[in-house]
């Protein structure tokens, strides 16, 4: 994370690093084998936000969405605070309500997602979706009855699996006058392997990359894509429309060349919803991360539950990878009380797996430095690796870990300040392995910043700033997935 009059006063101490670093060209990724099966995409119009459109009054009526048209009955579009929300507005339901689509999709349905929430302080309710195959003649349930009983959004997720053309429709199915929120609707083409397809084993492996832990939050922005002020499953456009030459901007996210440079490479990309749990081994769950190769977090803006640290923790202890990015001390965005440092540390120390699983700690500290003090060896993938040499690395307002062998004699420095010996103390990124899996951190997230991002955000680019930050990412991407 960039603070920009401290930025300045590193350009000063660094300017002619930074300066000749800066007339090299991002090198393009190194060509691979293109993952078999196809990438996942979202149906037309979706994710649906509910964010235009107005409809004021219960009574019921049909009202135009980014979607389509919706009918919504027993229903109203609600922008109060009480309304659970991720953008202007959400669909807020009573009695026995409903939420229906006025159009097909005409690419049928695998999984869909819904986020839902209790109005204000109202008591739970529970809901149904309903799916028609037939323009709305008829309807089948699908999946469980779902229970509504927090304020906060959470997503349910449906496995539907049809072909065709295809209605959803939400029933609100009990609770009386207690009233259900819902946002976020997504629904992917039939046939394009979200829920289905188990790991990938081959070439092209599965990122998964964290947006349900305020990578959002106030000015920031780390995640792919941001439509409506939601990071949904899949970013939009579809990946399948990468080419060679697309341009980072196709995505709007802060870290989406990442993302498109993976593409390129043949994998595929998804991101977890704000709302969505993290799990390993649900298999209810089509975003459990078994189904994922490596899950990449860039600087998370709430602490992670009991239950979200356990996955975490044996998704590596079974074989896979985890991409920690923090950023400095009181950088606490959304003023929970928790910063990346402390939820990373918390994560480490204070779960029911291992303590200091991985062999390092982030230290609660804060600077601004161009460092070329890197790991030299010939041997390491990750500093030396199928996307080139890692020389230097730029910190702007970020952290530094401490290692620590004795809780894992895997833990291995990469880049240290350039006052630091190459030892235990001050590094600026580190690699673990835990079981069979692996772990990288980065102690800042400017190095993934790429430049753009949503709307009003105000971002800086750290990945074009000298061609060791995108090797870095891409190589340290491509080892956690067992690929070098």
């Amino acid at each position: 994370m960039r603070y920009p009059l401290r930025w300045l006063t590193a350009s000063l101490l660094s300017l002619t690093v930074l300066s000749c670093a800066k007339q090299d060209n991002l090198p393009s990724p190194v060509a691979a084998t293109t993952a078999t099966g196809t990438a996942d995409v979202s149906s037309a119009g979706f994710p649906e936000g509910f964010d235009t459109g107005t409809k004021t009054a219960y009574t019921t009526g049909s009202v135009t969405l980014g979607s389509g048209s919706w009918t919504l009955n027993d229903a109203l579009l609600g922008n109060t605070t009480a309304d659970p929300k991720t953008g202007a507005q959400s669909v807020r339901v009573r009695n026995v309500g409903s939420l229906t689509m006025n159009f097909n999709a005409t690419t049928g349905a695998g999984v869909v997602t819904v986020q839902h929430a209790v109005y204000g302080t109202d008591g739970s309710s529970q809901w149904e979706l309903w799916v028609s195959q037939n323009s709305g003649s008829s309807y089948a349930k699908v999946g469980s009855t779902i229970t509504s009983s927090s304020a906060t959004l959470s997503t349910a997720s449906f496995t539907v699996n049809l072909s065709g053309n295809l209605r959803l429709q939400i029933r609100k199915t009990s609770g009386g006058t207690n009233r259900v929120n819902f946002d976020n609707v997504t629904m992917e083409q039939y046939g394009s392997g979200g829920g289905t397809t188990p790991p990938p084993t081959g070439t092209g492996k599965k990122f998964l990359f964290d947006g349900s832990h305020g990578e959002l939050a106030g000015n920031a922005d780390w995640v792919l894509d941001v439509n409506s002020g939601v990071a949904s499953r899949y970013p939009t456009p579809a990946q399948s429309g990468i080419t060679a030459t697309t341009s980072e901007t196709f995505w709007t996210g802060a870290v989406s060349a990442w993302g498109v440079a993976l593409v390129k490479l043949g994998h595929t990309v998804e991101q977890l919803p704000a709302g969505t749990a993290i799990s390993y081994g649900n298999s209810s769950n089509s975003q459990d991360l078994s189904n994922y190769s490596v899950f990449v977090v860039d600087e998370p803006n709430t602490v992670f539950t009991a239950a979200e640290k356990t996955a975490i923790l044996q998704f590596v202890q079974n074989g896979g990878g985890l991409f920690m990015i923090s950023d400095h001390t009181i950088s606490d965005r959304n003023n929970d009380g928790w910063d990346s440092p402390e939820i990373w540390n918390d994560l480490m120390q204070n779960n029911s797996v291992k303590a200091n699983p991985f062999g390092f700690s982030v230290n609660m500290d804060n600077i601004v430095e161009n460092s070329s003090n890197a790991l030299t060896t010939s041997t390491n993938t990750i500093m030396n690796g199928s996307q080139g040499r890692v020389s230097q690395l730029s910190f702007h307002n970020g952290a530094t870990m401490t290692l620590s062998p004795t809780a894992n004699s895997t833990v291995q420095g990469l880049i240290w300040r350039t006052s630091a010996t190459q030892g235990n103390s001050l590094a600026m990124a580190a690699s673990s392995t835990f079981g069979t899996g692996r772990v990288v951190i980065i102690g800042d997230s400017s190095p993934a910043d790429d430049g753009t991002g949503s709307p009003g955000n105000t971002v800086y680019d750290g990945w074009n700033e000298n061609v060791s930050h995108a090797r870095l990412h891409l190589n340290a991407s491509l080892w956690l997935a067992k690929l070098q």
